[in-house]
């Protein structure tokens, strides 16, 4: 689930093989709680999850000297890829168990952990379902409020939620790198406000052209190599 947003014949975000590849790759894991009787909203887990990921870049634990901060360097040195996958009940209380974050929304809980070797993962991880994240939207999501931070999804992709929400995270991490440090502090004092909209077809074009960040998929999962998913719209990018 890689994504473009530079020229550079080294960018973690090109859908091309670079030097990137040659390096050990790693995986951001993120696991949604979905219970039978209580499923979050769709726009809820993919809001929740764009924030667990500005959440865990932002942990003093991932920078400096932090436990995590070389497995974010190495995961971040690679292709920046992320898998969401689903738990409920037992699995979900022993994903708490392990080293991580959970970042709650309306409906939705995400538990984000430090980065993985791409063969590497956790037991209590390996075993959860990629599949099944299918989620509903109860009613139509509000329109977003242009004050805050919009990751705009692309109108013509069918995207399973699960896939959607690692889209979602990507958007977050590129407007995350593009900040500076003191629009960084901002948006994490203020509890990373964000929202995730279906983009209308008439302003796609608009929106991919604009000079915001653009995540472009590596084509692994649901959709062609190259597709642009998300138009990252921070205000301060504007």
């Amino acid at each position: 689930m890689s994504h473009d947003v530079t020229p550079s014949t080294d960018s973690p975000f090109r859908s091309e093989p670079t030097a990137r590849d040659q390096a050990p790759q790693f995986v951001l894991p993120l696991v949604v709680r979905i219970e039978k009787t209580a499923p979050p909203a769709r726009t809820d887990a993919l809001e929740t999850a764009a924030r667990a990921v500005l959440v865990m870049l932002s942990d003093e634990r991932s920078v400096g000297d932090g436990e995590w901060a070389e497995a974010v360097r190495d995961w971040q040195d690679a292709r920046i890829r992320k898998v969401v996958r689903r738990a409920r009940g037992a699995e979900w209380r022993r994903a708490e168990g392990l080293p991580g974050i959970t970042v709650t929304g309306k409906s939705a809980e995400v538990r984000v952990f430090p980065p993985v070797p791409l063969d590497g993962w956790p037991k209590d991880l390996a075993r959860l379902q990629v599949s099944g994240t299918d989620l509903d939207d109860p009613e139509p999501p509000v329109a977003a409020d242009g004050t805050a931070p919009v990751l705009w999804l692309n109108p013509d992709l069918d995207m399973s939620a699960g896939k959607a929400m690692a889209q979602a995270g990507h958007g977050a991490q590129l407007a995350w790198w593009e900040l500076s440090d003191e629009e960084r502090a901002a948006w994490r004092d203020a509890g990373f406000p964000l929202a995730v909209r279906a983009a209308d077809p008439a302003r796609w074009g608009e929106l991919t052209s604009g000079g915001l960040p653009l995540v472009r998929d590596a084509g692994f999962t649901e959709i062609a190599p190259g597709s642009c998913t998300v138009v990252a719209d921070h205000p301060a990018l504007r």
